[in-house]
């Protein structure tokens, strides 16, 4: 399915990471409407990262960013770990969630992907890096000193 670019000439979409989460992402989760439809929903699993980019084009330009909702898929039905494969790969976690902060205050968490080609533990790292944010919920907030 081909998506038709919405956006007027020139447009650029470089958003902060406090505007990904305390706007865009912030909206979805809440089904609150996004004054313009930038960014598309995909099934992240269902697909490769080398056909993310037809998916998430904007414009007529080159681009080497591209920004999607998907929703985690869980490894099982009962469990809290996620599934990250696909039919090529998988994503792997790299180094430690970031903070990302708005008003020096916590409003979500940034972790870092690496897609590897094949299957673990043997896979072959690829070039393929995603930044998959997260909001900041009560559930999930770090340990308070007390």
């Amino acid at each position: 399915m081909e998506m038709e670019s919405c956006v007027p000439p020139g447009f650029r979409f470089h958003p902060t990471e406090e505007e990904l989460l305390g706007y865009y992402l912030k909206r979805k989760v809440n089904s609150l409407k996004i004054d313009l439809d930038v960014i598309v929903d995909i099934d992240l699993y269902r697909m490769e990262p080398w056909d993310i980019q037809d998916r998430c084009r904007l414009g007529y330009e080159e681009q080497n960013e591209w920004y999607f909702f998907s929703h985690k898929d869980k490894k099982y039905p009962t469990g809290t770990r996620t599934n990250r494969a696909t039919a090529a790969g998988f994503w792997k976690a790299t180094g430690r969630d970031k903070a990302v902060l708005s008003k020096n205050r916590l409003i979500g968490m940034r972790k870092t992907l690496v897609f590897y080609n094949g299957r673990a533990p043997n896979g072959r790292k690829s070039d393929w890096i995603m930044h998959e944010y997260r909001l900041q919920t009560i559930e999930h907030a770090p340990p308070q000193a007390s």
